[in-house]
C-alpha cells in the first residue's frame, strides 16, 4: 500500500496530548476533514484516529486518539503523519506525487533517453529531478513547465524539451 506524508509532528501542544504539526501538503484545509491517518514508524505504518483539528495560518494542531498526556505527545515528536492513497488529496493539474514520478524513464525530443528519475529534491523555488544515466552519472533538471513537455506517470514516462535541457540540465559524471 502507498502512504503519503502529510505532516510532521513538531512538539506537544498543551498537557492533554495535542500536538503541533508541520503541514507537508499544499492545502492545509485538508486536515479539517481528517479522521483516519497513519503514524510512520520506520517502515511500519500504525493506524490512528484524529479526533480534534485546529488549522492555523502557520501550523496545524491536532489530537490523536490514545495520546492523552504531554509525555505521550512528546514521544511522537518528529513522527510523520501519513494517509493512504485512497485518502490522499488529488494533485492539481500539472502536479504529481513524488512517489509516482520515481521510476519514470526520461526522454528528450531529440530521441535520446536521459535515464530514470530516482529522486526529487524539494528546494522551495522549484523541484529538481535527479535522473540516473547509463552507464553512470546523474542528470539534475529543474521541474520547469518549459522543460517538461509530457509527464505520464501511469506509463512511467517523462518527455523533456531537448533545447531547454541543453540550457538547464546539470550533468554529474
Amino acid at each position: 500500500m502507498d502512504y503519503f506524508r502529510i505532516g510532521q509532528i513538531l512538539r506537544p501542544h498543551g498537557v492533554t496530548g495535542n500536538v503541533k504539526l508541520l503541514p507537508l501538503t499544499d492545502d492545509v484545509k485538508r486536515f479539517r476533514a481528517l479522521s483516519e491517518a497513519y503514524l510512520e514508524q520506520g517502515s511500519a505504518y500504525m493506524p490512528v484516529t484524529v479526533t480534534q483539528v485546529s488549522v492555523q495560518p502557520d501550523a496545524v494542531f491536532l489530537h490523536i486518539s490514545g495520546c492523552d498526556t504531554r509525555e505521550e505527545a512528546e514521544r511522537l515528536r518528529g513522527t510523520y503523519l501519513c494517509v493512504d492513497r485512497a485518502h490522499a488529496a488529488k494533485p492539481a493539474q500539472g502536479r504529481w506525487f513524488i512517489k509516482d514520478l520515481i521510476g519514470c524513464t526520461v526522454s528528450d525530443t531529440a530521441g535520446g533517453v536521459c535515464g530514470v528519475l530516482t529522486d526529487v529534491l524539494e528546494t522551495g523555488a522549484n523541484d529538481v529531478y535527479l535522473i540516473e544515466r547509463k552507464p553512470a552519472g546523474t542528470l539534475m533538471i529543474p521541474a520547469l513547465k518549459k522543460l517538461l513537455l509530457e509527464v505520464d506517470v501511469e506509463n512511467k514516462r517523462i518527455l523533456v524539451d531537448a533545447a531547454v535541457l541543453a540550457e538547464v540540465g546539470l550533468y554529474e559524471d
